[in-house]
């Protein structure tokens, strides 16, 4: 292939999994994205892959090992429930694809540790795909922390919390990997790391999870940390609320709310509000289609990597960090049992 070729070839996405996620959110933001082409959707049922590829192109497939084989197929975007992600993943990356995950990329740290040595021995792209990650009001409020806009930072407060599910819904079955902590509790503690910053290691302190005896699964829950510059940070979350997707970040001398903070659609113009004694602002920022930069930052990645860049993400670290933390989270958080009054 010519340094042209590398350069301008389309990057060709297989999908595994019919996911609402993919349906909704990531599949247009490929479709849409220059340089990408989905080549082909597999699921077991052969049905759901076609419904996907008659939107969005491609060849439908009847099995995830199938669509591996493929030669067409350059790269994976995985959308199967958490429990599947580091069998399929490693599968992917044994064949030779790039692979971005859906987040959580796996349901434990060691599950992650071993991805990522695995895409480093083969020189691939793995890449959670965490979207917040990719919007860049995070960075403006970062920058706001930095230049002292809130003085020293005191707290960090983030919660990502929705209505109950369907009853079907795979995140209530443990064996799959579902609860609340690995769907929704991972947002707030990746942004407390983000904001808090890498370099200021945040440390378990206190958790609580709640238990639908039914599923087994945490439907809810809250963790408390410190970093070790003694920021104390508290993420909630669950699926069995009223909506909320914000976080706060409290300083010495303002504090700062953002609401629809990790999941907020294209056209969402963020508003980032700043309340100090005796005075208020708000900071309007342009929308930004979040889901499109992920899928437009992995092409570019993959691009890179076939000139034989090294293909390291950026966010391993941080990707990891949370992998452990959320780990802790399990071994240490106090267990109450979901009651039908409670």
């Amino acid at each position: 292939m010519s340094d042209a070729d590398l350069a301008t070839n389309p990057v060709r996405i297989g999908v595994l999994g019919a996911a609402s996620v993919a349906w909704r959110r990531m599949l247009p933001a490929f479709s849409a994205a220059a340089g990408v082409e989905i080549a082909a959707v597999a699921s077991r049922d052969l049905a759901k892959a076609t419904r996907f590829t008659d939107r969005f192109g491609g060849v439908p497939v009847g099995g995830y090992a199938e669509l591996l084989a493929r030669p067409d197929v350059e790269a994976i975007y995985l959308a199967l429930p958490n429990g599947l992600h580091h069998e399929w993943a490693s599968a992917a990356l044994r064949a030779g694809k790039h692979v971005l995950g859906e987040k959580p990329l796996t349901i434990d740290a060691a599950a992650t540790a071993d991805l990522m040595r695995l895409a480093a021995q083969r020189n691939l792209v793995l890449r959670e795909n965490f979207t917040p990650a990719h919007h860049p009001m995070h960075g403006v409020v970062r920058d706001l922390l930095t230049d002292g806009r809130l003085g020293a930072l005191r707290h960090f407060t983030g919660s990502f919390c929705f209505p109950p599910l369907p009853s079907g819904d795979v995140r209530y079955q443990s064996d799959l990997g579902g609860g609340a902590l690995l769907d929704a509790g991972v947002y707030p503690l990746r942004l407390a790391q983000f904001l808090v910053g890498d370099e200021d290691r945040l440390e378990l302190s206190g958790a609580v999870l709640r238990i639908d005896p039914d599923s087994g699964v945490d439907v809810s829950g809250s963790a408390l940390l410190v970093s070790s510059s003694g920021v104390i940070v508290t993420a909630e979350f669950g699926f069995e609320h009223c909506y909320a997707s914000r976080y706060q970040l409290w300083g010495a001398e303002a504090r700062l709310a953002v609401e629809r903070a990790f999941t907020p659609p294209p056209e969402h113009r963020p508003v980032l509000r700043i309340d100090e004694q005796g005075h208020a602002e708000e900071l309007v920022l342009p929308a930004v289609d979040q889901y499109a930069c992920t899928a437009t930052a992995f092409a570019a990645a993959i691009r890179a990597a076939r000139t034989g860049a090294p293909t390291a993400a950026l966010d391993a670290a941080a990707t990891l960090r949370t992998a452990e933390l959320v780990d802790e989270i399990r071994a240490t958080a106090r267990r109450i049992q979901v009651t039908e009054s409670g």
